[in-house]
Order: structure tokens, then sequence, then C-alpha cells
């Protein structure tokens, strides 16, 4: 296994947000395969290594670049990164999908929804593509203890409709707790609550991006929580509206008033049963990480160059580029008109 440096503009301030953390996540889940390094490139910061600083070792071959693959993951960097890293080894880690670019078929893309496998799929057809999803902690589970709180809500990502009407119908008539902090106890605060709220589809519509996974729904789940949510992105995943969550904003604010009272005080929807969160723990997330670098390692010996050249022997698949697509429908628009005038005219093909 190839080392792996994992790419993030830094991990403070502007840039502490879910997708970070849930890059450090993976970070610490790839060492249990191979060695991998946490690797900034717009902030300097103590006892983290620096972008250039690693590019500089690599040119002066105090490091050998076909040793190394680099993962990058932050959306709006990523083209940029790309170009810069176009010599070396590359993963895209991608947490969300709509940012409009597309990546060359040597560059293999990690997915954290079955959502954005999709996208990718239809963006970069010829590219090796994985799903890879975001890890739940151990830490997230059910106490199975009296909660005091009915309905819970995050500020963070909620929609203008969840914070000025919605929260102010229910708060004289239930006990309701708004968070606009950091929560240092969330699988805590998570069982303490009855029913968690979460609204992110217009928050990601203003971004011009994807819900990349939704990772409190599916936190707040894990820890007996009844979830009201949008299902916009990631989250269409794993939300079953009517069998293990709820759509919240289902047509009018009374409709949605009178079913969130009426899920705090009686839970109507079947037991999570205990397989549905397997695939998002740790072991079954490392096996599936493990299986998915075999594989790339693998792709990238054979990008190597052929011994006494500088060809690896492998032509690529020509790219669905937007100029092959345009072609491809007036292609397809010439042979539809072609045949109705063939038909017009009587024209009988010949028989074999």
């Amino acid at each position: 296994m190839r080392k792996l440096y994992f790419l993030v503009p830094g991990t403070s301030g502007q840039y502490a947000c879910g997708g970070l953390w849930a890059e450090l996540k993976t970070v610490k889940l790839a060492q249990h395969i191979c060695p991998s390094i946490l690797v900034t490139y717009r902030q300097k910061e103590r006892d983290t290594l620096f972008l250039d600083d690693v590019l500089q070792q690599l040119r002066s071959k105090t490091e050998d670049p076909a040793s190394v693959i680099f993962v990058i993951s932050w959306g709006f960097d990523v083209p940029k990164l790309a170009k810069k890293l176009n010599n070396y080894l590359l993963i895209y880690h991608a947490h969300s999908s709509g940012y409009g670019f597309r990546l060359p078929s040597h560059i293999p893309i990690l997915t954290v929804s079955r959502n954005s496998l999709g996208y990718w799929g239809q963006r970069c057809p010829q590219s090796l593509l994985y799903w890879l999803p975001n890890q739940i902690s151990d830490d997230f589970y059910n106490y199975h203890q009296p909660r005091e709180i009915d309905v819970l809500v995050q500020t963070r990502k909620s929609s203008s409709y969840l914070l000025h009407h919605l929260i102010p119908a229910l708060q004289s008539r239930c006990t309701l707790r708004v968070v606009d902090s950091y929560v240092p106890d969330l699988p805590g605060l998570f069982n303490q609550a009855k029913v968690y709220l979460y609204d992110s589809a217009e928050y990601w519509a203003i971004q011009g991006v994807s819900e990349g996974f939704g990772l409190q729904p599916m936190e707040a789940m894990a820890c007996g929580c009844q979830v009201f949510s949008s299902v916009n992105g990631g989250l269409a995943d794993y939300l079953d509206p009517g069998f293990n969550s709820y759509k919240i904003a289902g047509y009018s604010l009374a409709f949605d008033v009178d079913r969130i009272l009426c899920a705090t005080l009686t839970n109507q929807l079947s037991p999570l049963p205990d397989w549905f969160l397997m695939d998002f723990r740790t072991d079954s997330i490392v096996q599936r990480l493990n299986g998915i670098l075999t594989e790339i390692n693998t792709f990238f010996d054979r990008l190597q160059p052929v011994h006494g050249t500088n060809d690896s022997g492998l032509t690529p698949i020509p790219q669905l580029t937007p100029i092959g697509i345009h072609q491809l429908r007036w292609r397809h628009r010439w042979m539809k008109l072609a045949g109705r005038v063939k038909k017009k005219l009587g024209y009988q093909p010949p028989s074999v």
C-alpha cells in the first residue's frame, strides 16, 4: 500500500465544518490500513505537514513520488489542486456533488453517498468509482433512558421555514431546545431528545451544491430519536419517510406541527433494525476501505511506465465531454429525422 497524504485547507477557524470532521475520521480509519498523514495547503499549522514542504521533498527525491497518493476532498479547491498535482497520483474523496467540474479518468473517486456515486457515475463514466460512507461513531447508540427534551433543533444549515415558522409554532406546546453552538457530547444530547428536526434543502440550494451525506440525522436515529428531515442529496441514501423517519415541511405548517407533537407522545415508526447501521460502523468501513485501496493501488501499479518506455501500455477510454455529448445529440436528432424522411418516401431496406 502506498502512503496517503490527505489534503485539507486547514483544521481550525473558517475550515471547521462537518466535511472536515468527516475527513479527519477518514484519516484515522485509513491509518488502520496504511501510512496516512494529514497535510494542510492553505493554513500552516503547528505539528501538521504543509503541502509545499511535502512537494519539495518529493521533488528533491527525499521520497519516491510513485510511493505516495494525495487525497483531495475540498470541493471548491479540487480543480486547482488536481492541476497543481497533475504529475502525482491522486484520489478525489467526494463529500458533496454539484461543483460543476469534471476530473480526468486516471483520478479514482470515492463518494460518501450513493447519491453522489450516481452523480459522478454520470459525470465521469470512465473513472474508477467507489462508495465509502461516513463513519457513525460507536458513541452514538440508544441509552434507553427517559428523554427530557421533546424537540431538538440545531440551527446550522436549518431553513428559514424551520427557524422562523416551525420553531415558534412549537415553542409554547412542547419542551423545545435550540442549539446554536458546538456540542461536546452530541450522543448524550440526542439521547435526551424524543424528536430531532433537520431541514437542509434550502441551505444547500443557496450553496449551489448537494448535501453530501447528512451525518446528524443518522446519528440522531442511532441514538433513538425520531427524525423529521428534508430528503435532499445524500439524505435519500438512508431516510425512508413513513418507515424510519418523517419528511419535514410536509405541505403545511399545521400538518407539520400536528405530526411532530404526536411523535413526542408516541413512536409510530418501526424500531430501527440492528443491521441498519452496520455499513457505517468502524469495522465495516475499514474493511471496505481496505478493498478499495487495494484495487486503486493495483490500478496505479498498471499506470506506471513500462520498463524502458514512458508509456504505461494502457489506452484511456475516450471521455464523455460536453462537446461530445452535444455532437451525439445532433447525430441522434439527424438519424431520427433521416428515418422519418425515408419512411415518408416509402423507403424499404433491402431484404437479406
